[in-house]
Order: C-alpha cells, then sequence, then structure tokens
C-alpha cells in the first residue's frame, strides 16, 4: 500500500470509533503519531541517495516533537500495517524494529520491546488484529498470533497462539475468544 491508503486507512479506523475529521486530525494524538510515522517510514524506504538523509533528519525532529507533545514513541523504521488505532495518548513505546501486524488496537501505556540474552534476544512480531490492553508489555523474541487480546497490565514474554486472550504477569491464556468486539 502507498503512504496516502495507509493514512486513509488510518483515519478511517479512527472515524469507525466515532471521531469526526476535525476531532480526528487536530485533537487526537494517536492519529498525530500514527501520521507522523507513515510519513517518516515512507522516507526511510526512498531509495534517493542525497534526499533520504534529508529527509530522515527532519522525520526525527518530526518524531521527536511528537512524542514530547504526545508520549508515543514509534520509530520510523519499524513496520506497522494498515488500520491502526492507538485509544488514548501516553506512554506508549514501540521498539525500532518492532513488527504489528494490520487492524490492531493498542491502549495508552503500551510497551512492545527488546528483551532476552543471546539467540532468545528479540523483539515481537504482533499479528493481524491484536487487540493489546493498557499497560501491557510484550517483550522479546516472540510472536503474537492473529485475533488476540492482551489484557491490561499484562507481561507477555511466550509466544501466544492465534485466537487467544491472555492476562496476568506473567501472561497466560484464560480463553480462546478472539479480539472480535476489541477491533
Amino acid at each position: 500500500m502507498n503512504v496516502v491508503s495507509l493514512i486513509v486507512s488510518d483515519y478511517k479506523k479512527y472515524k469507525k470509533y466515532g471521531g469526526h475529521f476535525l476531532s480526528i486530525v487536530f485533537f487526537t494524538q494517536g492519529f498525530w503519531a500514527i501520521f507522523q510515522y507513515r510519513i517518516a517510514h515512507r522516507c526511510y524506504l526512498i531509495k534517493l541517495p542525497l534526499l533520504r538523509p534529508l529527509l530522515l533528519g527532519l522525520c526525527l525532529i518530526w518524531q521527536k516533537s511528537i512524542e514530547i507533545l504526545t508520549g508515543i514513541s514509534i520509530p520510523y523504521t519499524a513496520s506497522i500495517g494498515q488500520s491502526f488505532y492507538i485509544g488514548h495518548f501516553g506512554g506508549i513505546i514501540i521498539n525500532a524494529k518492532a513488527v504489528i501486524g494490520d487492524n490492531c488496537n493498542i491502549s495508552q501505556g503500551v510497551t512492545i520491546g527488546v528483551s532476552g540474552r543471546g539467540e532468545k534476544r528479540g523483539v515481537p512480531i504482533i499479528g493481524n488484529s491484536v487487540y493489546i490492553g493498557a499497560n501491557a508489555v510484550i517483550i522479546g523474541l516472540i510472536t503474537i498470533g492473529d485475533h488476540c487480546v492482551i489484557a491490561a497490565n499484562s507481561l507477555v514474554t511466550k509466544t501466544i497462539d492465534n485466537h487467544k486472550t491472555v492476562i496476568g504477569v506473567p501472561a497466560q491464556v484464560i480463553n480462546n475468544n478472539s479480539s472480535k468486539g476489541y477491533i
């Protein structure tokens, strides 16, 4: 997908949750952060050797401004699918190597980061249509399957299969319900 299509898909997701154009564009910090990420990620993918460093430098300044204003850190090197939704602003940290699928929702205070040692060191891969609750932490070289729910305040350090709901520290599977109704 091109950058305009991705931004439109993100906007439609925000609109689905009841926002209107002015409130989404001017007052929704999560949309600001994902909009900035989409532009910066596109600049990151540009193959022009002279233009790319200049654009990335400007994007880093823009990213830091958004991060200070919103408390949301999304590096341009992360990989995020279409229709991404940040429910509330503040305290969201996404690792630069994180991979997040299509149609995912995350809440405030979420960390998607690096953990582990040696061969087990790495960053999570999040599947499609995953709901991540407030203050959840997902770390390490793990995979979160499609249509999962990560409950609030959970610490996920192990791979989760598709259509599972997890809760706790460390996170444990509590049922086979999917994210339908959360997304």
